[in-house]
């Protein structure tokens, strides 16, 4: 039987499929458009594959694309109604179980069946890649570490794909909190492979995380030509670049990223990319500034997808959107749009119609991720649009430490956050504001963004000097983060 490179046997397939395939996860693990190029081709050359047609299903849901969603499940059923899935090897028949739960809506259903195939094929580096994804995706910060940690110890130290788990769990290690541990980690990964932008990324997210805003930008620029283009990743680790500008008090760099990078006349209109464009414009707003062309434009770009129900996460941002561009009726429409939606089908149990059936518990993650997040954080980021500052905290302050189930990283749902303490602060919320406060300055003792806050938060209980204080810690944070930016810096033709 053929096996691929990491000594798994594949079901179904020749050598010309296993290649491809091979070729697919390699690029699956460097975040390499020709991971598309790749699955087509296994698929051309081994239609019967359960591999090879597992991959292509990941492939559509990977990017929360509910039109390529959509497809991906219809190829996949044609498939499946005529395969016997029982006689399968385990190691197919997981594979076609998860595609299939992930397809029909069935998250934590898919991540669970990839965990379990781990545990028999450590080194099945298919499954502990697209697991991790659904680890992101559901928020999972203790599975996202562990399902790679598990593995590691089966992968020899002279594998070159092993430094790839490697930055898989440094990313893990620092959504779970152990940020030394997670540097080391990413450092150590891209030592091995410079190309691996999911470690840069990691080691970025980190620096992030501790308010190492000079450390990350230098990182960040020494690296440039491995992550900055032609990547998956390169438009979010922009992203994360514009956040370091914010940091140094530099909104017109973090600006001409968003223009060069996140959104402008030739971007795709993809989810992904979106949400990174939102969220930097939420965070401008919520500095005192209003880009409105560049809301008016983003808002368009997210009506123009009309997204159904699909992914919480999406939805929150398009309603950042909306809301950042005044466009206050779509708003309301997208979330009177979910909020029918669960009154139809119920909160969190169920399948899409035409889904797969029997894969995974049959539950719809994204019911809960509405329900229980997606449309409070909507609600609260429209209120907060309309200065409803004592709505915004009603709905956020019993959410802020639930934020994660629905999915994304702690830097991407920080705008929440922020937004929760900016309405603390303008509903003089004091006691809450200074909780808030407290939490971030023991994270972040050196940012800027930090210190502002608790600047306007003394500056309302009328202790002027503290004011001043916390200001002249803000200037030097921002100076020291602002002496690492290098000028003209701001896109991939930079």
């Amino acid at each position: 039987m053929v096996e691929d490179r990491y000594g798994n046997p594949m079901h179904e397939c020749s050598r010309e499929t296993a290649a491809h395939l091979d070729r697919a996860v390699e690029a699956l693990l460097h975040f390499d458009p020709a991971m598309e190029r790749a699955v087509g081709d296994a698929l051309l050359s081994g239609p019967a594959s359960p591999l090879a047609q597992s991959f292509a299903a990941y492939l559509g849901v990977l990017g929360t694309e509910p039109g390529e969603a959509a497809a991906a499940r219809q190829r996949f059923e044609r498939y499946t109604a005529g395969v016997d899935a029982a006689s399968l090897p385990a190691r197919e028949r997981i594979h076609l179980a998860a595609a299939g739960a992930w397809l029909a809506g069935d998250l934590k259903g898919a991540a669970d069946l990839l965990e379990e195939l781990s545990l028999t094929h450590p080194r099945d580096a298919l499954a502990l890649a697209v697991g991790h994804q659904l680890d992101f995706f559901t928020g999972d910060a203790v599975r996202l570490r562990d399902r790679i940690g598990g593995a590691l110890s089966a992968w020899d130290t002279a594998d070159p794909h092993r430094s790839l788990l490697l930055g898989m769990y440094a990313f893990g290690l620092e959504e779970s909190g152990h940020y030394r541990q997670s540097e080391e980690a990413g450092l150590a990964a891209v030592e091995q492979n410079p190309r691996d932008v999911w470690a840069i990324h990691a080691v970025v997210h980190t620096y992030e995380m501790q308010g190492r805003v000079a450390e990350g930008i230098r990182y960040l620029d020494a690296r440039r030509p491995s992550w900055a283009q032609d990547n998956y990743l390169d438009v979010h680790t922009w992203w994360h670049y514009a956040l370091y500008a914010l940091e140094a008090d530099d909104t017109d760099t973090a600006l001409a990223v968003y223009d060069a990078s996140l959104h402008h006349g030739g971007s795709a209109g993809l989810a992904m990319e979106l949400l990174d464009a939102a969220a930097l414009l939420w965070r401008i707003r919520l500095a005192g500034a209003q880009p409105t062309a560049r809301w008016e434009a983003l808002a368009d770009a997210w009506a123009a997808r009309a997204d159904p129900p699909y992914y919480a996460f999406n939805d929150v941002h398009a309603v950042m959107s909306y809301a950042g561009a005044g466009r206050f009726r779509e708003a309301e429409r997208l979330i009177a749009d979910r909020r029918r939606w669960l009154s139809e089908h119920g909160p969190a149990s169920g399948s899409e119609p035409g889904s797969e059936p029997g894969s995974g518990s049959g539950a719809v993650t994204n019911r809960g991720m509405t329900a229980d997040i997606g449309l409070p954080a909507c609600e609260a980021l429209l209120a907060h649009a309309r200065g409803d500052h004592p709505a915004v905290v009603a709905l956020l302050w019993p959410l802020r430490r639930r934020f994660h189930e629905f999915g994304g990283s702690h830097a991407q749902r920080d705008a929440l956050q922020r937004t929760l303490l900016d309405s603390a602060l303008g509903c003089r919320r004091h006691d809450l504001a200074r909780v808030l406060l407290s939490e971030r300055a023991g994270l972040r003792p050196d940012s800027s963004y930090n210190w502002t806050a608790r600047a306007r938060l003394a500056d309302a209980l009328g202790d002027t000097a503290v004011a001043g204080t916390a200001r002249e810690h803000a200037r030097t944070a921002a100076a020291a983060a602002a002496a690492a930016l290098r000028p003209g810096v701001t896109g991939p033709g930079a």
